[in-house]
């Protein structure tokens, strides 16, 4: 009995323990809910610099001496929006470039309306794209920028950088979908079985929380309950909160996607994958990837549920460039621009990259071929040195390719 006794005293007092450190824990979280809190997302300042029709173009100013005289150009997707990059402090893509001298432009794609139903991909590439890279080139009096395109708008900056290789002197790549044949993830085998005539004649413009919806319901369990259970959880940290915040308004902030475009896309990439395959038509003009020869950096993550690597990792092999490198992050569609973990994997690489291609693109063309010549003697031949720009290695367990040979861009 004395035994029973004592048990019992124990669990009385560990439960009015476990009472207690409840009771404060909703105390606090109600002062951190009922306080202001800090939840502004896109803060860095910019400015407007061109516009046309619903497109904006936006341009940060470095706040350092600049270290890449080239100036960089985002193209975001048209889902969802483009403050991604700039989401929070300490997990800026935006300040991290702007930290290390990238003079950044980023465009603003708006919020589609019933007239622009009938925009095309040929409207988006070789019409607001070509007119803002000619506005950068003329600006900054250049004949080549920097294009650097995230998620569909990399897969915008591919056609047209094979379109317009002329016009460009890197091509960035970050969880870009070129390679539509896997069955990897459920979009890509949602969107082959998709009735897209029916849905774009019936809505016109895609409806962007119906597009969000589909998202969600790609991975219910963690987007739908699994990260509402940790808002709960975690209510008394004032941080985490702001940061849970700040994403909700990011996820539910979808414009909705030009009809025509949708149909396009759909159609030409996820059912028929012609851009791999250099088949696709844009503006009647065919995309043919091995006009890509300018220096490629791809970026795609292990855990993309939504652009899986099979949907990014070919493109290096299809294009003419022999300066190519493929890097394969621990993380997921977002992930790579907002996880303090790849903050010190992303930014940093893209800027080294940039950095050694801006400062070889100054030299002589004869003291460059003489570092080539160097490059392929050490190598073994010029079909070594050459095969020597895409190797492979691994980061975080993923493999990836690098093409770094920097005596021999």
């Amino acid at each position: 009995m004395a035994q029973s006794k004592i048990a019992v005293d124990l669990i009385l007092s560990k439960l009015a323990e476990d009472a207690e450190k409840s009771r404060e824990r909703v105390q606090k979280a109600s002062n951190v809910l009922l306080e202001s809190l800090d939840t502004e997302i896109a803060t860095t300042p910019y400015e407007v610099v061109y516009e046309e029709d619903r497109v904006k173009l936006k341009h940060y100013r470095p706040v350092t001496e600049p270290q890449v005289k080239t100036p960089l150009l985002v193209v975001y997707a048209l889902i969802n929006r483009e403050t991604m990059l700039d989401l929070q402090p300490g997990r800026s893509v935006v300040q991290n470039f702007l930290d290390k001298g990238i003079d950044l432009y980023m465009i603003d794609w708006g919020y589609p309306t019933r007239k622009d139903r009938y925009l095309t991909i040929d409207d988006h590439v070789n019409g607001y794209m070509d007119n803002i890279v000619d506005f950068i080139r003329q600006r900054c009096a250049m004949p080549k920028i920097n294009l650097m395109g995230i998620c569909m708008g990399g897969s915008f900056s591919v056609m047209y950088s094979a379109l317009h290789p002329q016009k460009i002197k890197n091509l960035l790549t970050t969880v870009t979908p070129t390679n539509f044949d896997t069955d990897q993830g459920l979009l890509h085998i949602w969107m082959k079985a998709l009735d897209v005539n029916r849905m774009v004649d019936a809505f016109g413009n895609m409806p962007g929380d119906l597009m969000n919806l589909g998202f969600l319901i790609l991975n219910p369990a963690r987007l739908m309950i699994d990260k509402y259970v940790g808002f709960i959880e975690n209510m008394d940290n004032r941080d985490f909160v702001e940061n849970f915040i700040r994403m909700e308004k990011w996820i539910f902030d979808s414009p909705d996607i030009t009809g025509e475009t949708f149909r396009q896309f759909v159609k030409d990439c996820y059912q028929k994958n012609l851009l791999i395959k250099s088949q696709m038509e844009v503006g009647g003009q065919r995309v043919e990837l091995k006009n890509i020869t300018m220096p490629l950096l791809n970026f795609y993550g292990k855990f993309d549920h939504l652009v899986p690597p099979a949907a990014c990792e070919l493109l290096s092999q299809r294009v003419g460039s022999k300066d190519t490198e493929d890097i394969c992050l621990d993380t997921g569609h977002i992930g790579i621009y907002v996880s303090s973990k790849c903050q010190r994997a992303f930014s940093p690489k893209i800027i080294e990259w940039l950095k050694a291609r801006d400062q070889l693109a100054g030299r002589p063309r004869r003291a460059a071929a003489r570092s080539t010549a160097r490059t392929a003697a050490a190598s073994g031949g010029k079909r070594r040195a050459a095969a020597a720009v895409k190797t492979k290695k691994s980061v975080r367990g993923c493999q990836t390719e690098t093409g770094l040979d920097q005596q021999a861009v």
